[in-house]
């Protein structure tokens, strides 16, 4: 087998809201205030049939973290909000009052590691339900437009299929919409399907 079932797609939420669970916690820390993260919904679709409709963006410009993770499985992970949100997001890490010119000399370190800590959270709660070892690499952060967004995903033909997570990200009744989009080969999407087998089979 080498697809998502329901029951794989609903034991995915079920771990990566373990991981949102713990990113909110850290993120409460490094804000100072209440963070919360939603349940997570998992969908997984082809690489070359994702667009912004799909993915419900609305905006023009994204900012965009990438982490790559290597495994029994290798997935390139992207955390993506728009532009607007993420200057929000980064000026409640920062806890100040700076303009918008000021806030993004800090945009590339805060993204990076705002995207650190939910993408390590994740994938670390994944890892401890498979009882798998996952290793990454540090964060990039760029801001890209949403056409040259998914044209990148669409061209990624080593990585056909791609593992959606919609996620709100609420900072002081802020809400801020994230997706995070996990790039799979069919190698890897293959071998995820058959640890989270093994998983199911142990419970």
């Amino acid at each position: 087998m080498n697809t998502l079932t329901d029951i794989h797609l609903d034991a995915l939420a079920e771990v990566f809201n373990i991981g949102a669970g713990r990113a909110a916690a850290s993120l409460s820390e490094i804000v100072g205030d209440e963070v919360k993260l939603s349940v997570p919904s998992v969908e997984i679709k082809k690489s070359s049939e994702v667009n912004a409709a799909i993915m419900a963006m609305n905006s023009a410009k994204f900012g965009a973290v990438t982490q790559q993770f290597t495994g029994p499985f290798d997935a390139k992970a992207l955390l993506l909000f728009t532009e607007h949100h993420a200057l929000e997001i980064v000026r409640d890490m920062m806890g100040s009052q700076m303009s918008t010119e000021e806030l993004a000399e800090f945009e590339q370190d805060a993204m990076c590691e705002l995207g650190n800590i939910i993408l390590n959270a994740c994938l670390s709660a994944m890892a401890d339900m498979l009882k798998i070892s996952l290793s990454s690499s540090l964060p990039s952060y760029t801001v890209a437009s949403t056409d040259e967004l998914f044209r990148r995903i669409g061209e990624n033909t080593d990585q056909p299929f791609i593992l959606i997570l919609h996620i709100d990200l609420i900072i002081e009744k802020r809400l801020s919409e994230g997706h995070l989009v996990f790039l799979l080969s069919s190698v890897s999407l293959k071998n995820l399907v058959s640890h989270i087998e093994r998983y199911l089979e142990s419970i």
